[in-house]
């Protein structure tokens, strides 16, 4: 020591120190976010391209009122016995996770049975699940424009009812019905591209979550 002082008091005593010290702080930020290396874009696939169905407010909803914004779409109908439910839960939970992008996101669920799925058995669907209609709409039509809309369109399965179990329950003859569609998830991109399909496990919505970030944050699609 010198003078009653250690080198750290000495130095902090410094006018150029603070200088330095502020100096450091003020620029390394800077420096960090020219240097820092963004992601690759998201691969572009195909355009989903225009469509016109109706949402569960009986109002017409496609393509345009979308346009411009990140969109999630799922597939399902009400009364799905197997796997709705769970994706539906999925969906809520994206819901909650997308809230900080206000209305520049979009949630689609478009139903696979447009026979029993009416706009009003839609509305209740989705009250249900508490979504939120400036955000997450339920959208049903006539079936050949909705097979033209996903197999064309979003390039996923769109079958026909099918007979998964039947039995007696009681005094009562119970049968359960599937329809064949997809479990994934699709991104689509402002103008209608799909940018990727999505399983519903922890990773996959968690590497979503992370592409809607990409696309909401990039200046142009």
């Amino acid at each position: 020591m010198r003078g009653g002082h250690s080198f750290v008091e000495r130095l902090i005593l410094r006018k150029w120190f603070w200088f330095l010290f502020l100096l450091a702080s003020f620029t390394y930020p800077i420096y960090r976010s020219v240097t820092r290396v963004l992601p690759p874009p998201l691969p572009r696939s195909h355009q989903v391209g225009d469509f016109r169905l109706t949402n569960e407010f009986d109002v017409p909803f496609g393509s345009r009122e979308i346009q411009g914004k990140v969109a999630i779409a799922s597939f399902m109908f009400t009364t799905c016995p197997t796997t709705c439910p769970g994706l539906m839960e999925k969906m809520k939970e994206i819901q909650k996770r997308v809230r900080g992008l206000g209305e520049n996101i979009a949630l689609l669920s478009f139903s696979v049975d447009p026979v029993n799925d009416t706009p009003a058995v839609l509305h209740r669907y989705a009250r249900s699940l508490q979504a939120n209609p400036h955000v997450w709409n339920f959208l049903t039509g006539p079936r050949e424009q909705l097979e033209e809309v996903l197999i064309q369109g979003f390039k996923v399965p769109m079958g026909e009812d099918k007979e998964i179990v039947s039995g007696i329950l009681g005094e009562e003859e119970i049968t359960l019905w599937d329809i064949v569609h997809t479990e994934k998830l699709v991104l689509l991109d402002g103008e209608q591209f799909v940018r990727g399909y999505y399983s519903t496990d922890k990773n996959s919505i968690n590497q979503l979550m992370i592409d809607v970030g990409l696309l909401h944050n990039r200046a142009s699609y």
